[in-house]
């Protein structure tokens, strides 16, 4: 099967070697303390806090962050912890639509410095309703090739509840429905398949193909979105064709 989305396979390829260590760092540190609030900070009596430390991990969070966050997140240290998830709805250029999710401390600075970015970027705050009926979220994993046919990949999830594997230049995406994923996961574990990462992502069946001026226009309001500490993602609708990638690579 075709691809989905050119731009949500670049933007993983992207996060994996993106040098704001710090930022991924802390979106995992949220997720941590989070899970250890709701649940408790003991992995083997909560299921939540256990898959947050293993995503973790995966990315290479230092084990210190990692034990410092389970024990705010658990009212170990005397520190609240306290976050809001907030979605915001955006229109980017030649009508592409934004979701930016939002894990913040102080909704009023989330609000503010996301309405700056968006509007100092070119992009235009959307009414709530109006971007988020495009998307529906689903499990995503994504995995490299290294061999693999789709046949491969269908036979070890299917049985999961995988829906659909989509395959790119040099990568498989599976989709599953969210509640579905982590058996997905696990069915990859145990046909020996290693996987890059397993998340509950925001996606669009409707996609909007950027020219390269727009592309260029929706790089910076993307950019400008993920640079904020309380953006935790950013999902879209738009994509760009493999003519306007390697425009913009030869811009760089």
């Amino acid at each position: 099967m075709a691809g989905h989305s050119k731009w949500a396979n670049i933007k993983h390829r992207k996060a994996a070697v993106d040098a704001k260590r710090a930022k991924i760092n802390a979106r995992f540190i949220k997720q941590i303390e989070i899970a250890a609030r709701a649940g408790g900070p003991d992995t083997d009596g909560n299921p939540a806090l256990e898959l947050a430390v293993q995503k973790a991990k995966k990315n290479s969070v230092p084990n210190d962050n990692i034990d410092r966050a389970i024990k705010r997140g658990g009212g170990l240290t005397g520190e609240s912890v306290d976050y809001d998830e907030i979605m915001y709805e955006a229109r980017g250029p030649q009508g592409s639509a934004l979701l930016v999710e939002c894990l913040t401390e102080n909704r009023n600075r989330a609000a503010a410095e996301v309405r700056t970015a968006i509007t100092r970027s070119g992009g235009t705050i959307a009414d709530p309703g109006s971007v988020a009926y495009m998307f529906e979220r689903k499990g995503i994993i994504r995995l490299p090739q290294a061999g693999l046919s789709e046949d491969d990949v269908l036979a070890a999830v299917l049985e999961a509840g995988a829906e659909e594997v989509y395959e790119h230049e040099d990568s498989f995406e599976i989709r599953s429905e969210p509640q579905d994923l982590s058996d997905v996961a696990a069915a990859l574990e145990e046909a020996g398949i290693a996987y890059d990462s397993d998340e509950a992502e925001f996606v669009s069946s409707m996609t909007v193909d950027l020219d390269l001026d727009a592309a260029r226009k929706f790089l910076r309001l993307s950019e400008a979105l993920e640079d904020l500490d309380d953006v935790q993602n950013v999902w879209t609708n738009a994509d760009l064709s493999a003519e306007v990638l390697s425009q913009l690579s030869a811009e760089a």
